[in-house]
């Protein structure tokens, strides 16, 4: 009997080696790699049903089929994903622990239910009476959703089979195993194999498959890579569990825009959705305070509206120090040495901390005049006048460069009762004429007409 041949995987990017090392050439994680059996590939082997006979023909000959979308309910879930679930598509959903990613399924399956559509919620992590006492939680659910408690796949591919749900929800896909590999579950190849055989059910039976996926410490989804090239859509849920707000963004998908995102608020109900999230985070801002400007961000195709502020104190220290939550921190030190050098302040002998109310996370370079415009607020001690908007990025040059979508952030700022907005030189095409667009070119410009 020949000795099984043993090697050694890591479970952070998926390389493999005959022996074990310390840290993963390929990702640099320290003590990722895992011994597993070498199981040799089976012959003819593919993620996608391709049929014997299958030959190529002309793109023109190719019949198209109109499927119509499932719908949650859920707006937000539902435009993120283009419009609605599409049957035979695999779905990966991805978040931190405890953000909230079982209970939006969770309450999604229950809509599907009510509108009698059938859902087999499976999950590995609790037991049906747990899950049946959040779903209690969340409301009232119709006789169609069907929930089973399982880490087994090939069992429970046999019950969607008799079942035929137009739904299936796998929660989450590192408890899955596939008895066919001697490895545990939740390694790479029983996460890659177990994605896999959903993908080849989801396609040759027509049923939607909704996957959940852990992540990361550094917020990547567990498991190889493959992963997410395998799938239909990728949505990622993230948010500060210190705040109730909650942010969906389709990171890929083959069915509709990746520009959309969801604004979502955690309640003792569950997640509630939020229709309209312009002015979400300006509800305790004070009208006097130095260090606080208003800027326009975009989450998706969405403009809204945050509070950035910004205190700048002398420091004790030898080393002043620099903190930003809520923004990038290498843009924090750079728009401070562009105001040492293009306008000639002084923040050598004081601490910079800079704050994007409301926990929210920004990263496009449209803040980048408001947090600048709030830095210097707070070192001048001057306050900005209310009702003043301000965007635009800012290059190491000291000029004020373009932002995508003006016009959608100053609708739906005027419609918040915002009179005047600093923003960088460009052609404006808006549907109501507006007195305060104030257009500028360089940083000293914009701040002139800020504090004017």
């Amino acid at each position: 009997m020949a000795k099984p041949k043993i090697r050694f995987v890591c479970q952070s990017c998926g390389y493999v080696t005959a022996k074990w090392l310390g840290k993963c050439p390929e990702c640099g994680q320290w003590d990722s790699f895992v011994e597993e059996m070498d199981v040799p590939e089976r012959p003819g082997q593919s993620y996608l049903p391709v049929g014997e006979t299958a030959k190529p023909k002309p793109l023109h000959q190719v019949a198209e089929q109109s499927l119509s979308r499932l719908q949650t309910g859920i707006r937000e879930f539902d435009r993120v994903l283009g419009g609605g679930i599409v049957p035979g598509s695999l779905v990966l959903l991805g978040g931190d622990p405890g953000i909230g990613k079982s209970t939006m399924l969770l309450d999604a399956g229950m809509k599907f239910s009510r509108n009698n559509i059938k859902v087999l919620y499976v999950s590995g992590e609790e037991s049906e009476a747990q899950t049946a006492m959040r779903a209690r939680r969340l409301g009232s659910s119709g006789e169609n959703l069907l929930v089973m408690t399982a880490t087994d796949l090939n069992i429970i591919l046999l019950q969607a089979q008799e079942v035929q749900p137009a739904l299936l929800v796998i929660d989450s896909i590192q408890t899955m195993y596939n008895s066919e590999l001697p490895t545990a579950a939740g390694s790479v190849g029983q996460v890659r194999e177990c994605t896999a055989k959903l993908l080849r059910f989801a396609k040759t039976s027509g049923i939607a498959v909704l996957i959940i996926g852990h992540v990361t410490k550094d917020g990547n989804i567990a498991g190889p890579r493959l992963l997410e090239h395998m799938v239909d859509v990728v949505l990622q849920f993230e948010g500060d569990r210190s705040y109730s707000f909650r942010v969906l963004r389709a990171l890929k998908n083959r069915f509709g825009s990746t520009n959309e995102s969801g604004i979502f608020s955690m309640e003792a109900s569950g997640l509630q959705e939020i229709s309209n999230p312009a002015g979400l985070f300006l509800e305790e801002r004070s009208n006097d305070a130095s260090g606080s400007v208003v800027c326009a961000c975009l989450e998706g195709n969405r403009p809204i509206l945050v509070e950035v502020q910004a205190l700048v104190a002398k420091t004790p220290y030898g080393m002043p120090r620099r903190t930003a939550v809520g923004f990038d921190y290498n843009r924090v030190t750079m728009l401070l040495a562009i105001l040492e050098r293009r306008l000639g302040m002084d923040f050598g002998a004081y601490d910079a901390y800079v704050n994007v109310v409301g926990g929210m996370r920004v990263t496009e370079p449209a803040a980048d005049l408001a947090v600048a415009a709030a830095l210097v607020s707070s070192y001048r001690n001057r306050p900005i006048q209310h009702g003043v908007l301000v965007m635009g990025e800012v290059g190491l040059t000291g000029e004020v460069r373009r932002i995508g979508s003006p016009e959608r952030r100053i609708k739906d700022a005027m419609n918040l009762g915002f009179k005047r907005f600093v923003l960088p030189m460009g052609k404006l095409s808006l549907d109501e004429p507006c007195n305060g667009v104030v257009q500028v070119k360089t940083l000293e410009e914009a701040l002139d007409k800020v504090f004017a």
